[in-house]
């Protein structure tokens, strides 16, 4: 009897071993598919990292860009009024006085210096005369009616010229318009 019953505990064991050899071929198999599921989160979560470094590497370099772009800014909108003086005084000191004539060269390659210095810089001047009307880089201080050689809603007269930096407008142009 106990060769039997060892032989029955030996078939038993057997079995045994063979459901537990099933069942953890199962696990095993769901345990694999898990792993590559979260193989597939690691590399989307890491795809999505790598991403977002560079879109803040961009930002950041755009930040900088802007900042040396625009730095000079409120300077350059100090010098315009020294720009504009400069302009007025070539307008009224008369050419034909003898007198004047040197301060008159004077200014006048001041004023040159001075625009192409500010021009080396980002700083370009809006002269509208003539062009039409654009609310963006022109403010209407008047309007005045219109000619036949002045077409509606054109530039008219310019009071003073305005100014932009680097494509950004610094200073608006104030015009005035014609009806």
């Amino acid at each position: 009897m106990s060769e039997q019953k060892t032989a029955e505990s030996a078939q038993i064991d057997a079995e045994t071993e063979q459901e537990f050899l099933e069942v953890t071929e199962t696990e095993v198999e769901v345990l694999n598919a898990r792993v590559a599921e979260l193989e597939a989160q690691l590399k989307d979560t890491q795809l999505r990292s790598q991403a977002e470094v560079r879109n803040i590497q961009m930002r950041a370099d755009r930040e900088v860009s802007n900042a040396h772009k625009f730095a000079l800014e409120k300077f350059a909108g100090g010098l315009l009024e020294v720009v504009d003086n400069l302009e007025r005084a070539m307008t009224v000191a008369n050419p034909q006085d003898e007198s004047l004539k040197s301060l008159i060269e004077g200014l006048q390659l001041t004023h040159k210096v001075f625009a192409d210095t500010l021009k080396k810089f980002g700083v370009e001047a809006v002269d509208p005369t003539g062009q039409p009307f654009n609310a963006e880089l022109h403010q209407a201080v008047a309007t005045q009616p219109s000619s036949g050689t002045n077409p509606a809603n054109t530039v008219v007269t310019v009071f003073q010229k305005g100014y932009t930096l680097s494509g950004r407008l610094l200073r608006p142009a104030m015009v005035v318009v014609a009806q």
